[in-house]
């Protein structure tokens, strides 16, 4: 079975961590972002043809270790727990689990429970 294509833009991207239980299109700093419970979990990113995500710091620097073509910071992400995700990068299922994780660390018991109840 073929993978499902990349994220390819912002509203692709939000289309699929929108489809998580009580997610919302909010802002934050003054910029697009997605949200759980009010707290951001997916950004537009402040770099050209990339995209924010949560993350804890060790899964970050795993992510960059393991595929820096793909996950990567600026100085400006340095020190802070979110990872940059370029667009188009080949690893859609990797990005989703990323994704629904971020979601997972901001959801309520009640909205992890929606999802199975166990973190992805």
């Amino acid at each position: 079975m073929a993978e499902a294509p990349s994220f390819e833009s912002w509203a692709d991207l939000t289309a699929f961590a929108l489809s998580l239980p009580e997610t919302e299109l909010s802002t934050s700093y003054g910029r697009p972002a997605v949200k759980v419970r009010g707290k951001a979990f997916v950004y537009p990113g402040r770099e050209p043809g990339s995209f924010a995500v949560s993350t804890p710091m060790d899964e970050k620097a795993l992510l960059m270790e393991t595929e820096p073509d793909s996950f990567w910071e600026t100085p400006h992400y340095r020190g802070w727990p979110a990872v940059l995700v370029r667009y188009g990068s080949p690893s859609r299922e990797r990005i989703e689990t990323l994704i629904e994780r971020a979601w997972w660390d901001r959801a309520s018991k009640a909205q992890r429970a929606l999802r199975g109840g166990q973190r992805p």
